[in-house]
Parts: structure tokens; sequence; C-alpha cells
């Protein structure tokens, strides 16, 4: 244990995290052993929820800071080749949702499927602290270190775990409410704080032990955050209030067969995550499919939710450009914070936690100003937020680059410009995402409800690939990243999104019309004509 009296600017961001830790978990057991069944004007199932989210964030978001470092610096990838892999590893981690909303829908239900997906997500977590030895290859054996296939492995079991768990969850959020009652949004954006809550105190710690002591100890502790959150998960099962079981009675050699599949699944994406290339083809074809298999569903339904579908259809297309800029976080941002950011005696990983930490202080104001404005009438439609959110991630992009600029290329960038990208691009996120997932649960047919997630979340699997392909464009030809080559794309995509801003706040009263929301009512929708 260092003296206090030697702790740094990272010892201290640790042990704040730490308290603060210790503050949610206290709160977390009261809310466990009150007898009522609702807690601040919500039902007590989106807390047990929220606590079970927290903790399997805490562990994803904890490996994600330090994944980008872990490859470059351990395993010695290029730069470009880094960011393509990560974006390839994202990308498919919100490609399974499909996979796992489509099981969880036709056979085993929100609840098991969440289940199994915890299982998976702490098999490869654990994977991830068999670090092998420096670099590619074995110094001693002169070929290939074996354990990369391990570090395969546990991207693979993440990758799928993540697709059965992510989706499904956040419907079983959905269903503990009416589709008119109006704690709804504020239902997910209490739950979108819990993500939020692990993801800044999983980066924090995780990433401080990874840098600082070893990589084995940080990825450690992401395996043990997954194994608090199945936990939390078991033990919770009766605040669910029926939420999440399977729709119709299934056999143990079914369910088996199911969770064979899922295994399968794993060996597939050992693959893929090797060859990201063949993920691009996947994505498109794929792609398509989904697509073509959306409108052949919704084209049965009559017309009011035929146009809610429509409507869906057009926010879900958005995902791929916000989510290419968002999702620089974790890749070419984190190694242009690392290499070109005046951050002091703090890990360059630490710095992910800027935005789940504006997350969880910005949310409850957000939720509040959709209320304050809602009940004036003057609030924004889904669409028009959707356009303010690209607009705000264009802004975050030109900001970082005005201040590298106007600092000098030669010099290192005042942190003050990182805080600012991190903001606008989490007020960006805030008028996005959680606003997105209301929307699919509350505008998609009941019978395609987990499908529809899947949809949104394959989109931004698309966005996440984007990622990977500009952070390997920072890169340049060479595969190392520059800092002018960085600013460059940054620029370019920056006035690239805020042009599509105004084309989507342009035609959002259009897509609000789509919405019929004045007709939207609690009652089983039509299955087709």
């Amino acid at each position: 244990m260092k003296d206090m009296a030697l702790w740094n600017e990272g010892d201290w961001i640790a042990a704040i995290a730490v308290v603060v830790l210790g503050i949610f978990l206290a709160i977390g057991s009261k809310i466990a052993i009150q007898k009522e069944p609702e807690f601040a004007g919500h039902p007590k199932g989106l807390y047990m929820l929220f606590f079970a989210e927290m903790w399997e964030r805490f562990s994803y978001y904890g490996m994600r800071a330090l994944l980008i470092f872990y490859l470059t610096k351990h395993w010695l990838f290029s730069d470009g080749k880094a960011n393509l892999i990560y974006g390839a590893y994202t990308s498919l981690v919100y490609i399974t949702p499909v996979l796992g909303g489509y099981l969880a829908d036709r056979y085993l239900g929100q609840r098991k499927a969440v289940l199994f997906g915890g299982l998976l997500l702490a098999v490869g977590h654990s994977l991830m602290a068999v670090e092998g030895v420096h670099g590619l290859t074995d110094p001693l054996l002169k070929q290939a270190d074996p354990a990369i296939n391990v570090f395969w492995a546990a991207l693979a079991f993440i990758i799928v775990g993540s697709g059965f768990l992510k989706a499904n969850i956040s419907v079983m959020v959905g269903q503990l409410y009416k589709l008119t009652d109006v704690r709804r949004d504020g239902a997910y954006t209490v739950f979108y704080m819990g993500i939020n809550v692990g993801a800044a105190i999983g980066t924090i710690l995780v990433g401080y032990l990874g840098e600082t002591i070893g990589w084995g100890y940080g990825f450690g502790l992401a395996g043990i955050g997954m194994l608090l959150g199945l936990v939390v998960f078991v033990l919770g099962k009766g605040a669910l209030n029926g939420a999440g079981e399977a729709p119709a009675p299934l056999t143990k050699s079914r369910e088996m067969t199911l969770y064979g599949i899922g295994v399968a699944a794993v060996a597939v994406c050992w693959a893929l995550v090797q060859y990201q290339s063949v993920i691009q083809s996947l994505l498109v074809v794929s792609g398509v499919g989904l697509l073509g298999y959306v409108l052949y569903e919704t084209f049965k339904l009559p017309k009011e939710p035929r146009e809610r579908m429509f409507a869906v259809l057009f926010l879900i297309s958005l995902n791929p450009l916000f989510w290419g800029l968002f999702e620089q976080a974790g890749g070419s941002m984190s190694l242009f914070t690392d290499r070109y950011v005046d951050r002091g005696a703090t890990p360059a990983s630490l710095f992910q936690s800027i935005n789940p930490i504006y997350i969880i202080i910005l949310a409850p104001l957000f939720a509040g100003l959709w209320q304050w404005l809602g009940k004036r009438g003057m609030e924004p439609s889904a669409p028009a937020k959707f356009g303010l959110a690209l607009a705000q991630m264009g802004l975050a992009n030109l900001v970082l680059v005005w201040g590298a600029q106007a600092f000098g290329i030669a010099a290192m960038t005042p942190v003050l410009f990182v805080f600012l990208y991190y903001l606008l691009a989490t007020t960006g996120e805030l008028c996005l995402s959680p606003v997105g997932l209301s929307a699919m649960n509350r505008l998609a047919p009941s019978y395609l409800a987990s499908l529809i997630m899947g949809a949104w979340f394959y989109m931004t699997a698309v966005g996440n690939f984007v990622a990977g392909k500009i952070g390997e464009a920072t890169g340049g030809h060479g595969g190392e990243m520059s800092k002018e080559k960085l600013l460059e794309i940054y620029e370019m995509f920056g006035w690239i999104s805020i042009g599509a801003a105004v084309a989507v706040l342009l035609i959002s009263p259009v897509v609000k019309r789509w919405m019929h929301l004045d007709t939207l009512e609690d009652r089983p929708e039509p299955k087709a004509e």
C-alpha cells in the first residue's frame, strides 16, 4: 500500500471511486431490505435491474477502458490495427443482441437469457486475466504466443454474453410499466444512470489497476464485477413480478439446445474477431436480411402500427453516424489523450470515466427537463432529440480540433478540451440513447419487442465498426497515429455530423406524425391484418 503522502491524482481518483461504490452499495442494500413494493416512485424491480446492469457495465466498461492500451502496449498491434480490432469487437457486441433478443422473444424469455448471458460474460472477463508474454510472439519459442487465442476466446465469450444480456435486460425495464405510464422515460433514465455508475467506477478501478499494477489485475477485477452482477440478478428475481418469463412452457431439452446455440456462437465470434474484413461483409449481408424481415413484418400491420415502425426504422438509421463518432472514446480518443494531452499523473484510461460521470450528473437534469417541457407542450419529439444529438456530437469534434490547433500542434493539448469534448458528446448521448431505448420499447409491437431492441443495438454495432474504420484512418498509411491526421479526420466528421443534424431536424415533424402518440394505448397490438 503506497503511503498517502505519495499519492498522485490517479491514486486519489481511484480512492474516491471506492468510496462512491460503497455508497451505492449501501443504498442498494436499503432498497433490497425494505418491504414497500416501490422506492422513490418506481417499482423495486427497476432498482434490481439497475444494480445488476451496474455490475455488468462495471466489468464491460472497465475492460473497454484498458482494451486499446492492452492491444497497443501489450500485444504491440499498430495504432490502426488496434483501432480496427477495437471497432470489430465492439460492433460484434452490438450485433449479437439480435440473436439473444430473438431467442428470448420466441423461447427463453428475457430472464433466462440474461442469466445465460451473464454466465458467458463471467467466463469471458475471467479469461481476459490470462496475459501471456509481452507482444504477439513468444521471444523464447520464436513463434506466435498461444495466449493470443485465449485473448480472442475471452472477447468471443464477452461478445455473445452481451448479446444475451444487453437487449433483454432493457426490455425487462419496459415490462415493469404500462405503455402509457408517464414514468417510463424516467425509468429508462434511472436505468441509464445504473449503466453509467457501473461504467464510471469500473473504468476508474479496472483502468487504474491495469495501468499501474498489471493487466491481469485490472481484467480480474472486471470478472469479479460480472459475478456480483449475476448474484444480484438471481437474488432479485422476486422483485420482477413475472417480467421476463418465457412466452410458453419450455422443455429442458429445448432449453439446452438454445444454450448450445449460444456456445456455438462463441466459436463463430472467436473466428470473426480475428478477421475484421469478414465482419464488414457480415454487417452488410445481415443488415439487409434484418431490414427485409422487419419490413416484411411491418407491412403486415395496420396503418398506425405500420407507421410507428417506419418511425422506429428512421431513428435506428441514425445510430451509425452518432456512435461511429462517439465510440472514438475507447479508441483513437484514448490514444490521443495518452500521447498528446497534458494529463499530469492520471492514467489515460481513467479519462474514459468522464462520460459516465457526466451522465450521472446530467441524466436527472435531462429527465426533469423533458418532464418540465412536456407539461408545457414544449418537449422536442424523439426525432428532434436525435437531431440535437448529432449536432452536439459534431460540435464535440470541432471544439477538440479548435483547442488542439489553438495551442499548437507541437504543444500538449490542455486537458480542459478533453473535458469539453466529453461534455458535448455526453449531452448528445442523453438526447439519443435513453430516448431511443424508450422509443423502441414503446413503438414496436409487443411480439417484436426484443427483436426491435436487438435491431437498435445492431445499428449501434454498425456505428462501432464505423468507429473502428475512422480510428484506423487516424493511423494514416503507416498505421501509427499522428496528431495532425487525427485532427483532420475529427474536423471532417464534425462537419458531416452537423450537416446531418440539420437534415434530421427539418424532417422530424413528419417522423413525429408517424409515431401516433395520441392513439397509443395499453392494449395488445395486432400481429397482422
